[in-house]
């Protein structure tokens, strides 16, 4: 099953009604998913997958910052290292540049950047590389059950 169709068929069976719309330009880096979406670079959400204490864990970024991996750490408690994408794919049921911020393979422990609160919308992966759906950054820190923190 497509990556797109499998978060869909998540939206359905939770009854979320989110809108997930697609850009054949593409949406895998957040300068493409801005310009494609024609918003801010900061109201992008990167999920990045990372192994902290020995788990994989997801790190819910602003577009426009980096991802500090020892505030990380501090807060995922373990050692944060960046997750291949075999475990990527494994632990999520996505591949890297599409992974949605829920909707895994399995539940995994979610932080959320402070920073994107600072936007009305968001914008967050929908399961593929050219697929984003619009979202408050209250909404996806509820629907993710994100610890919103600083990760910059």
């Amino acid at each position: 099953m497509a990556e797109s169709s499998r978060f869909k068929q998540w939206l359905r069976s939770t009854g979320l009604e989110l809108e997930v719309r697609r850009f054949p330009e593409g949406t895998r880096t957040a300068e493409d998913a801005a310009r494609a979406i024609g918003c801010d670079v900061g109201q992008i959400v990167k999920s990045l997958v990372f192994t902290a204490g020995g788990r994989p864990v997801i790190a819910l970024v602003s577009g426009a910052n980096r991802l500090d991996p020892g505030r990380l750490s501090a807060v995922a408690g373990g050692e944060a290292g960046k997750a291949d994408a075999e475990l990527v794919r494994a632990a999520t049921g996505y591949a890297i540049g599409g992974v949605p911020p829920f909707g895994h393979a399995s539940r995994l422990p979610i932080f959320m950047d402070s920073d994107l609160a600072r936007y009305p919308v968001v914008w967050a992966a929908a399961g593929r590389p050219d697929a984003v759906f619009p979202i408050s950054p209250s909404r996806l820190a509820e629907l993710s059950g994100a610890r919103v923190t600083e990760l910059k």
